[in-house]
């Protein structure tokens, strides 16, 4: 593995160090209790994320929607989070990943606020989660679950902010780069953990982490397969290997259209796979709340979705 050119000596630390501050920042424009208050109106559906990600049709496809990479730029000039993660929705996925770190991916909370208005798909906020206040602005903007990253977090935090996540009601997915950091995910109790095999620090990928680290993740626990996913020979090779669901991103967003590059993906693997039929249990219409309850008020938080 060799570490891509241009990127920091330690890229993690030092997004990491980035998402500390911006947190700050916010928290000085809207405190924690008033971000609280708002939170309270909202009924994330964790659960809901969790079975479209077990009990899906498969192959389970959590689509990606970001802008851009650290590893290669821009990857989508004319990016409308929005009409992509509609796009994704009506291919199949079983979840929609929506990047809101600003500074290496151009993400925004506003484009998880225009995903929310967009679909009733579970949706995950992808971003380096460090801070309550940073999962409490998730439920705000209508996600339904988060990204946890073992490396960017000490074990105390990491199990602290599983608690805050439950607390609230989001699903909570922990992601792992080597054998260490997924014993740390598994003593502090993570039920869904991903294995990414980019090397967040160097941006390096090593193909064969999947395959080593499979066997190793407890029963019971749901297995997502994060980067270097490119065809149906990938989703094949690593649902044997027992990985329940899969994260795409550059793959699709890249494409001219995504929603046709996610249906595709999807029907070249469906002969190969073997699982039942996704039911209606995946969708965030689940949630255990009156569909007023989702919407954006004054207060800020994202506008109703149409249900009908």
């Amino acid at each position: 593995m060799t570490q891509v050119a241009g990127a920091p000596p330690d890229l993690l630390a030092t997004i990491v160090a980035g998402s500390r501050r911006i947190t700050e920042v916010r928290r000085q424009l809207v405190p924690e209790l008033q971000m609280v208050e708002r939170a309270k109106g909202r009924r994330p559906n964790g659960a809901g994320f969790a079975r479209a990600l077990r009990d899906g049709s498969a192959p389970r496809i959590i689509a990606e929607c970001k802008r851009r990479s650290p590893s290669r730029g821009i990857l989508r000039a004319d990016y409308r989070p929005g009409e992509h993660a509609a796009a994704y929705a009506a291919a199949g996925a079983a979840a929609i990943s929506i990047l809101t770190e600003p500074t290496f991916f151009d993400g925004s909370l506003d484009d998880l606020a225009a995903a929310s208005v967009a679909v009733s798909t579970p949706l995950l906020r992808k971003d380096f989660i460090v801070e309550r206040y940073q999962i409490l602005e998730a439920v705000v903007h209508g996600a339904d679950a988060i990204l946890l990253i073992v490396g960017a977090l000490t074990p105390a935090d990491l199990s602290g902010l599983l608690a805050d996540a439950r607390h609230w009601g989001v699903a909570a997915l922990v992601e792992v780069h080597d054998g260490a950091e997924l014993a740390v995910a598994t003593d502090a109790g993570a039920d869904i953990i991903g294995v990414n095999s980019r090397n967040l620090r160097t941006l390096s990928v090593d193909t064969s982490l999947h395959e080593r680290l499979a066997s190793r993740i407890p029963k019971g626990t749901l297995a997502v397969a994060e980067s270097g996913i490119q065809d149906q020979a990938d989703l094949v090779r690593l649902g044997k290997c027992g990985y329940q669901a899969f994260l795409v991103g550059e793959r699709l967003i890249t494409d001219p259209d995504p929603g046709a590059a996610l249906r595709t993906l999807r029907a070249a693997a469906a002969p190969e796979q073997s699982e039942g039929k996704r039911g209606p249990e995946g969708s965030r219409r689940d949630a255990t709340t009156p569909s007023t309850q989702r919407g954006w008020g004054g207060n800020g938080v994202p506008p109703e979705r149409n249900e009908e």
